[in-house]
């Protein structure tokens, strides 16, 4: 049956289509063209030149298609065009307008899409400002485009699809929806609203966190073009000087992205952290330490000559890995591992074509060329500069390699049919804790060396200061908060060693020039980082401890031991604390939890000295999230988040009073005795000489009553007589209501064999007082860690600045 759906927006999907499509025939047009234009004698060649504007043209057209993908995109999901499945999926009506740009990215080829946008961002910049080497960078940059374009055609090629459309794809078309019954309405898009918004992602973070993090994604492809650039035209030395600008931006850019999503997680998440050592996590964390190695071997080679060939590995394997960590976190192979990973779109076929495209393009490049790299160098002074720069290349080398073995677990799984445990924080942290003290140390030593060779008299005078002051403050520092393990301590101490020095070598050597002084900033924050990470997790503390474990082991939460139960009202210390929580109210999809925290006065009195609202949005589609909230002192924060509370009903006080909830039953003795929310009740005997008269019950009907004495907290009894009847053969049962305690009692089997009775208690809904299950956590000097962030930041800037100005200069 050929069904005339009404109201159907078909236009947006089929201009959207074409914008894809264009984008991708123009820049497969632009690489091949720049491929032309390098293969020409010269520049100046005429046939050169003329294929250098067509691929200049054919960027260009490209660009505007991807303008044009992402604003007809923008549109459907602003304007609710949820006939198409990708709008569906990611948005609805009641969700907030400030997270259309979250529901952009939140699939896969939003996310590739926006990749695709930075690159040609990038591409355009590259144009203008690459000179010379235009066409042999642009040749690649352009067939990186093309692979990227290429996941957003969804069109098939014999029985393999190529991508996937968001324009393409109608939820009607959907194979997992087209049989639906709602689909034989022609109007259904009157009663169609969309899936919505992972909760996760409806934050402010992730607005900024995901372009960000793509942006730096998409500047290690320009050192990985420059470098196969170098090779193809046999100037493995030239290459760097224009590549180590945006090598250190890139460096800057991921590295602001990455403590992006550090900053989301400590505020969004409840895991209880900044850092899990997650594979996703993982696989942003080891492109940008290849890249900040990348970036320090090209200084060597830039003052020294020499590490050519790490020069070459490390910019183009930091592409190879975020090829391969986009492989890892959109093929599925993650799905068990991650709660961050994509799930599969049936690309992974695909996203391997692309990782070994360009990791083949690469090996082949540096064997054709090998004979281009020194046979034989020359022997590095141990006291020099470079040598203390490779070796904390080195160092970044060997640890991204053992992050991203054991990430990689799921793949070994696949590929040896075999099962391996997932590796968990702490086997990171006893590894990797050991490279960071050997990096922090080189850092703090390393700019006191020069090149070439070093006096180590004169270098172990300069440090001397620093060397000394870092021991103090660390032997002090792990007194003040009691840290015990030796490792701990030493990386405390090489932490601080790093600061001080660096903070040491600003001041001294470079008379506090701050424009001089980016590389020794970014170290301090660096230092800092590091240092604000030791202390916030190691010396991290549970201030809930469970104070109903029965209670709370019924819940079957995780770390239940470090989760406080508070009723409604409630005043209980938690560590310095005395913590009372208000009630709850809803705002949107989210209810809110107050929590007020107190202190004890001189005087024994309690004072108010903050209130906190964690939250739990509500999900009903895709689970309720919760939400820490944290209170942030100069010396630490105080971290909360709920656990387990009463979702559903956020006023009880506007329900009939006279509602009952369901009933529990329960099989009793006489002297037995079972609970209610606030009584104890105790059945007492039995009464077969019934006042049939008070029941309105004739004298030949049975009928047994069942004596019951109910005891609350306070000591105060009452009484309640439940009658058991039989009329004709039929069981009836009088109930017996306590209205001070809002209970009701229904007695309606007896077993003459035991003895026993069948009993029901129902209560009043009001009855169950309201009551969270939450979790409280001090994070000491985690300030450190986020203070260190910003001033790394502002460090590798200021870096990178400088030596822009230098190079126009020089230029």
């Amino acid at each position: 049956m050929n069904i005339q759906y009404i109201g159907e927006r078909l236009f947006p999907g089929q201009l959207g289509n074409v914008f894809v499509i264009l984008a991708f025939v123009s820049v497969l047009f632009s690489s091949l063209s720049y491929l032309l234009a390098q293969n020409k004698a010269s520049r100046s060649d005429p046939e050169a030149r003329a294929w250098l504007n067509l691929a200049r043209i054919g960027f260009r057209i490209h660009s505007l298609s991807v303008l044009g993908i992402i604003g007809t995109l923008f549109y459907m999901l602003y304007g609710h065009l949820f006939e198409y499945e990708y709008v569906w999926h990611h948005s609805n009506s009641t969700m907030r307008m400030r997270y259309i740009l979250s529901c952009f990215w939140e699939g896969q080829e939003g996310s590739f899409l926006l990749w695709t946008f930075w690159h040609a961002v990038i591409g355009n910049i590259l144009i203008r400002s690459s000179k010379d080497w235009e066409a042999s960078v642009m040749t690649t940059v352009a067939g990186v485009q093309v692979f990227l374009c290429s996941m957003l055609l969804g069109v098939y090629v014999m029985d393999y699809k190529i991508g996937s459309n968001p324009f393409t794809v109608l939820l009607r078309q959907h194979p997992d929806f087209a049989n639906i019954p709602l689909f034989q309405n022609p109007n259904y898009l009157d009663k169609l609203d969309g899936r919505g918004l992972n909760p996760l992602l409806q934050n402010y973070w992730m607005t900024i966190h995901p372009p960000t993090l793509f942006l730096g994604f998409a500047l290690t492809l320009v050192p990985f073009a420059y470098g196969i650039a170098g090779l193809w035209r046999k100037k493995a030395d030239e290459w760097q000087k224009p590549a180590l600008p945006w090598t250190f931006v890139g460096i800057a850019v991921l590295g602001t992205g990455i403590l992006m999503g550090g900053a989301w997680a400590y505020e969004a998440l409840s895991f209880g952290g900044f850092w899990a050592w997650d594979p996703v996590e993982n696989s942003s964390l080891v492109p940008w330490l290849t890249l900040v190695g990348a970036g320090h071997v090209m200084l060597i080679h830039k003052h020294k000559g020499q590490s050519l060939l790490l020069t070459f590995f490390l910019s183009l394997i930091t592409f190879i890995l975020v090829l391969y960590s986009t492989f890892l976190t959109r093929s599925g192979i993650l799905g068990e591992s991650s709660v961050h990973a994509f799930t599969d779109l049936g690309m992974s076929g695909q996203l391997l074509l692309y990782l070994f495209f360009f990791m083949g393009l690469a090996i082949v490049m540096l064997v054709v060329n090998r004979k281009q790299f020194p046979s034989s160098l020359e022997e590095e002074s141990l006291w020099s500069r470079e040598f203390w720069i490779f070796m904390g290349s080195l160092v970044l080398l060997i640890s991204s390699f053992h992050i991203m073995f054991n990430t990689s677990m799921p793949v070994w799984d696949k590929i040896f049919a075999k099962t391996y445990s997932t590796p968990n924080a702490a086997f990171y942290n006893s590894w990797q804790v050991p490279f960071a003290i050997l990096l922090t140390f080189l850092i703090a030593t390393g700019q006191y060396m020069k090149y070439k060779h070093s006096d180590i008299k004169v270098v172990l005078q300069k440090i001397l200061i620093p060397f000394a002051v870092s021991i103090l403050l660390a032997a002090g520092i792990a007194l003040l908060i009691k840290m015990s393990e030796v490792i701990y301590i030493a990386l405390l101490w090489s932490a601080l060693f790093c600061v001080c020095a660096n903070l040491n070598y600003w001041l001294m050597i470079l008379s506090g020039k701050f424009k001089s002084a980016g590389a020794s900033i970014a170290h301090i924050g660096f230092g800092m980082v590091i240092l604000g990470a030791l202390i916030s997790t190691s010396k991290k503390e549970f201030i809930s401890h469970s104070n109903a474990d029965k209670d709370i082991a019924s819940l079957k939460l995780t770390n239940g031991k470090n989760n406080i139960l508070l009723q409604v009202g409630d005043t209980l210390q938690m560590g310095d604390y005395f913590v009372t929580y208000k009630g709850k109210f809803k705002k949107g999809p989210n209810v809110y939890f107050n929590v007020d925290y107190y202190t004890r006065q001189p005087d024994g009195k309690l004072k108010l000295d903050f209130e906190l609202r964690p939250l739990v949005q509500i999900n009903a589609q895709m689970g309720n999230v919760a939400e820490p909230d944290t209170r942030h002192f100069f010396h630490k924060d105080i971290y909360t988040h709920i656990t387990y509370a009463d979702y559903e009903t956020i006023d009880k006080q506007k329900q009939d009073q006279n509602d009952y909830g369901n009933p529990k039953n329960s099989t009793l003795a006489v002297g037995d005795t079972v609970s209610s929310s606030n009584s104890l009740i105790v059945l007492e005997g039995f009464n077969t000489t019934v006042d049939k008269k008070k029941y309105g019950l004739n004298d030949s009907v049975l009928a047994v009553e069942a004596h019951f004495k109910l005891m609350t907290m306070d000591k105060k009894n009452y009484s309640a007589n439940p009658v058991f009847v039989v009329i004709h053969n039929q069981v009836q049962s009088i109930a017996a209501e306590v209205p001070e305690l809002g209970i009701k009692l229904n007695f309606w089997k007896i077993n003459p064999e035991t003895g026993k009775i069948d009993i029901s208690v129902a209560e009043k809904s009001v009855n169950t007082p309201d009551f969270i299950v939450m979790e409280a956590i001090s994070f000491p000097w985690i300030n450190v860690l986020w203070t260190g962030c910003i001033v790394m930041v502002i460090g590798t800037v200021l870096a990178i600045w400088e030596r822009l100005k230098r190079s126009v200069l020089a230029s």
